[in-house]
Formats: structure tokens, sequence, C-alpha cells
């Protein structure tokens, strides 16, 4: 499996067979990417929710791409579906299988409005993304969070992803204290920290993060830096 930090919290995964997984697919408007939209090329698109950093391109990538299948919380599809795009809506705890891989919403604390609407509109519950691709290696992206206890209870003593993907931002999300504790909790080999730095509200030092965790590697990627695991 490769991926690939597009800065913020858009990730792109690609499993052993060539599939390829935007999650939250911020773009066009995001100062951290230098890519254009017409560069990326998924199969399958995931949404964790509805705010404008996150939802993102998804709409123009879909026009692009007749054949891309978006993953998010049922709100959100109906949203899509109501403007041609192919959406599957799934709530927490439930799954769906494309291709070799398997795409699990689980929870997040956090808010979730379509804030690029002239009226603020309700977009569902915030989630977290767990993949599972055919090799078991398991991703975890928490979309936009707080610390919660599933954390540790749910996602680190039942899943036990491999890899966790954490926001560190604070403003919106965790902090980094709170990613560290968030980091003992899931317990895995490798954390990613996102949500950061891509504007002058959410600036950090991600280094920070690597003084505080023990418990496993902190991978700090540059934007567009893939990494192979």
């Amino acid at each position: 499996m490769k991926l690939r930090w597009l800065g913020h919290s858009a990730f792109e995964m690609i499993s052993d067979s060539g599939l390829n997984i935007l999650v939250d697919p911020f773009i066009q408007a995001n100062p951290a990417c230098p890519l254009n939209v017409s560069e990326v090329h998924p199969d399958v698109v995931c949404i964790t929710h509805g705010h404008a950093d996150h939802f993102g391109d998804v709409i123009e990538i879909a026009r692009m791409n007749p054949n891309l299948v978006v993953i998010t919380n049922y709100e959100i599809s109906i949203y899509l579906q109501r403007k041609g795009v192919n959406a599957i809506g799934i709530n927490y705890g439930a799954f769906v299988k494309v291709g070799d891989v398997e795409i699990r919403m689980l929870k997040a604390e956090h808010t979730s409005t379509f804030d690029f609407e002239i009226d603020t509109k309700y977009a569902g519950n915030p989630g977290s993304f767990l993949l599972t691709f055919d090799d078991d290696i398991k991703v975890f992206h928490a979309g936009d969070t707080g610390l919660f206890s599933d954390m540790k209870f749910v996602i680190g003593d039942i899943y036990k992803p491999d890899i966790a993907i954490l926001p560190i931002g604070n403003i919106f999300t965790m902090d980094i204290r709170e990613a560290a504790v968030a980091s003992e909790w899931i317990n895995p080999e490798y954390v990613i920290p996102m949500h950061y730095n891509s504007f002058p509200s959410i600036a950090q030092d991600p280094e920070e993060l690597n003084k505080l965790v023990k418990n496993c590697k902190i991978l700090i990627p540059e934007v567009l830096e893939s990494l192979e695991f």
C-alpha cells in the first residue's frame, strides 16, 4: 500500500492492486497542495464531514470521472446524489468493500455542516475511516476530531490500526498533547500528523508530537511525499 499526503487532511492511498482512494479531497483551494484537481485520479473518494476543507473538490472530481464512487455519511451522500454523483451513505460501524479495500466509518467528535452554502446546512454526523487493505494493513484516518474514549476502547482495542492519521492543529481539532494521548490509546505502529500549517490559525510544529509519543513511530511526510507500507 502506498500513501501520499496532499496537505491539510487530504490523503491519497493506493492498494497493491492499484485501487486509488482519496480521503477528504481538498485540492484546489488547499494552500498546502500544489496539485490541480485534474492531477488526481481516484477510483474512490471518502469524505469525513461536510466542511469545505474536507468536502473539497469532490463534485468536480466526479464530473471528470463518471465511475467514481464516493463513500460518506448518509446526509452528504443524499446531497451528492442530487447533484448526479455516485455516492454511498453509511454510518458508524458500517463498512463497504470496494475492490480489495474494506472501508469502515467510525466516530469523530466534531461538527459537520455545508459551510460553503449561502445558508449553512446540517451535513450529518462527522466521521472517521478505517481502511483495511488486502495485505491486512489497517489505516485509520481520524478526520476532524477532539480526543474521545472510543479512540482507546473501540479504535485501539477492537480495530487495532497499523497507521493512525491524526489532526494536531488545535482550534478546530485536537492539539498536539491530545494527539499524543490518542497515539498512546490507539497504539498503532505509525502515526502521521495532519490538519496543521495549511493556514496560520493551525500553525504547529509536528516535531513536538514526536517528543511526546514514545509507543509508536511518528512519520512527518512532506506534502506530496509518498510512503510505502
